[in-house]
């Protein structure tokens, strides 16, 4: 993977409170993981930003390297990599998922 497309992803990670990269988009989610973290976010109700990575295939394969994870969707919270969707379900139904956005200072979505 190049150095350009990590950068790129460094950069994207870093300048959103909240990122989900996903397979489509927030209305059109392309894949029942990307859908279910979809929701998740919702029902916290904070502000998030999404990368679509089938519109990417740099960035597609850049985001498992960069994670170090080998599936989509992956969350990052204040830069800092929290999970797919299996992990951020086990988190929300514990609380663990909404203290980390109140610890982290995440928005609220408008």
């Amino acid at each position: 993977m190049t150095d350009q497309v990590q950068d790129r992803i460094g950069e994207l990670v870093a300048g959103n409170d909240v990122l989900l990269f996903m397979k489509g988009t927030p209305l059109f989610p392309q894949c029942g993981f990307s859908s279910r973290a979809i929701a998740i976010l919702d029902r916290l109700g904070v502000a998030y930003e999404s990368v679509d990575v089938l519109q990417d295939m740099d960035i597609r394969q850049g985001i498992k390297a960069f994670s170090d994870w080998p599936t989509i969707p992956q969350l990052y919270v204040k830069g800092e990599f929290v999970g797919g969707s299996d992990i951020m379900m086990e988190m929300y139904e514990t609380g663990e998922l909404a203290a980390l956005m109140a610890d982290k200072g995440v928005a609220r979505a408008e």
